[in-house]
C-alpha cells in the first residue's frame, strides 16, 4: 500500500497494512546530538524528510502538499512582514522587533535557546488595527502572491501523479489573536474590546475564505483542513468553551463551509493543540472537527482513553516524549499500552507529543521506531 492510500485510509477508517509512520518534529539540538552519537552522515544530509532519512528511521514518505500561498503557522501571515531588527541593548539583554511586530526582551546571543519575555505586541490599540495591522492581512497585496502560479503548476502536477494529499493550513484564530495581541491582553480584550476582537477574526476569516477559494479553484480539492490552534495549556484550555463558541467557531464555521461548497470529495478537518485538550473536544465536535494532534501525555492526555471516547475521530500523536528519555524498558510499557489497542482501532498516526527534545538519545529514540514497527503488524 502506498503511502498515500494509507494516510486517506487512516482518516476514512479503512483498512491499512501498517499505521502510517510519521514524525511530529525535532528540535535542531536533537540532531546536534544525535550527530555526536553516530547517526550516518548521509542520513544528515538527506535532511528530515528525505528518503535516507526515512528509511533509517522506518518512516512513510511525507504526503502533504500545502496550498500555494502562505497563510500562516503559530503567527498572523503578514504581508508586509515587521523588518526585524534589534531596537536596544540594555546590559546583558537585547530588545528586539520580530517580523510580526513583537517587541521582546532576549538574554544576548540566546535568541535561539530561551524563551523571550514579551514587551509589545503589535495590536495594543483600534488604531494600532485599523491603521498598521490590518492592512498588512489584506488577501489581495501582490506580494502575498508572489510565485503563486508556479506553485500550483507545481502543485497540479504532483496531485495529478497521485503523490500527495492537499491540505489547507491556517494559523488557527486563537494563535492569531495571541500573536497579535498577546497572550494576556487577549484575555482582557475579550471582555473590554470584544468588537475589536471580532474584527481581527473577520479579516482572519476573510484572508483565510480569499486565499483558499483561489487555491482550491486553481489546484484542486482539499483533503484537510488544518489549523494550528495551541489553545490549551497543561491544565485544560486558555479560554472557557464559551468563548471559543461566541470569538471563534463562528468564523471556523464558515471557513468550513465555504471550503466545503468547493469540494469533490470529503473534507477532513483537523485542530492542532499542545495542553490538556480533552476539555475542547467537544466543543470543536461542533463544527465537524474529525481529526486532532498531538495529545500531551503530560498534561494528561491518554489516546487509548481518547480514542475509546471518540471512536470516529483520528488522532495523532501520544507518545510521551519524556518516556522517550528513559531508556528501553520503560519505552516498552508505554507501547504495549498504545498497542494494539490503537492500531486495532485505526485511525491513528503514533508520533511524539511534541518535537523529539535534545534528552532524548540516538540508541532511545531507534529504540522506540523499532518497537513500534514490530507491535504494528
Amino acid at each position: 500500500m502506498g503511502p498515500v492510500e494509507r494516510m486517506r485510509r487512516s482518516f476514512e477508517g479503512g483498512p491499512v497494512d501498517h499505521l502510517v509512520r510519521t514524525p511530529f518534529g525535532f528540535f535542531p539540538q536533537t540532531f546536534a546530538r544525535w550527530e555526536r552519537e553516530g547517526i550516518p552522515t548521509d542520513v544528515v544530509k538527506d535532511g528530515k524528510a528525505g528518503s535516507r532519512f526515512n528509511e533509517y528511521f522506518g518512516f512513510d514518505p511525507g504526503v502533504w502538499m500545502g496550498q500555494a500561498v502562505d497563510l500562516g503557522w503559530c503567527e498572523a501571515p503578514l504581508e508586509p512582514r515587521y523588518e526585524e531588527k534589534v531596537l536596544k541593548v540594555e546590559g546583558r539583554h537585547e530588545i528586539v522587533r520580530d517580523w510580526v511586530g513583537r517587541v521582546k526582551r532576549y538574554p544576548k546571543g540566546q535568541r535561539e535557546q530561551v524563551m523571550p519575555t514579551y514587551l509589545k505586541h503589535a495590536v495594543a490599540s483600534r488604531k494600532d488595527w485599523e491603521n498598521d495591522v490590518r492592512p498588512r492581512l489584506d488577501p489581495e497585496t501582490p506580494a502575498r502572491w508572489e510565485g503563486y502560479e508556479g506553485k500550483v503548476e507545481r502543485n497540479r502536477a504532483r496531485l495529478g501523479r497521485g503523490e500527495c494529499l492537499h491540505t489547507a493550513s491556517v494559523v488557527g484564530g486563537y494563535m492569531f489573536l495571541r500573536s497579535l495581541i498577546g497572550p494576556e491582553d487577549l484575555l482582557y480584550a475579550f471582555y473590554d474590546a470584544p468588537d475589536l476582537v471580532r474584527s481581527l477574526m473577520e479579516t482572519w476569516r476573510d484572508l483565510a475564505v480569499f486565499g483558499l477559494k483561489r487555491c482550491q479553484t486553481d489546484t484542486g480539492p482539499f483533503f484537510r483542513l488544518f489549523l494550528a490552534e495551541d489553545i490549551c495549556y497543561n491544565h485544560g484550555p486558555l479560554i472557557s468553551p464559551k468563548m471559543m463558541r461566541e470569538f471563534l467557531l463562528p468564523y471556523y464555521r464558515e471557513l468550513y463551509e465555504e471550503l466545503k461548497g468547493g469540494q469533490t470529495e470529503t473534507l477532513h478537518f483537523e485542530i492542532d493543540t499542545d495542553g490538556d485538550c480533552r476539555p475542547v473536544i467537544d466543543v470543536y465536535r461542533e463544527v465537524d472537527v474529525n481529526a486532532m494532534s498531538p495529545f500531551e501525555v503530560a498534561s494528561g492526555c491518554d489516546v487509548v482513553e481518547i480514542g475509546r471516547r471518540y471512536p470516529d475521530m483520528h488522532m495523532r500523536g501520544g507518545i510521551d516524549k519524556r518516556v522517550l528519555a528513559k531508556g528501553p524498558d520503560a519505552i516498552d510499557r508505554m507501547l504495549e499500552h498504545i498497542f494494539p489497542t490503537m492500531a486495532d482501532r485505526g485511525r491513528y498516526i503514533p508520533s511524539c507529543d511534541h518535537a523529539v527534545p535534545s534528552d532524548v538519545s540516538l540508541p532511545n529514540y531507534r529504540h522506540y521506531r523499532k518497537r513500534v514497527m514490530e507491535l504494528d503488524h
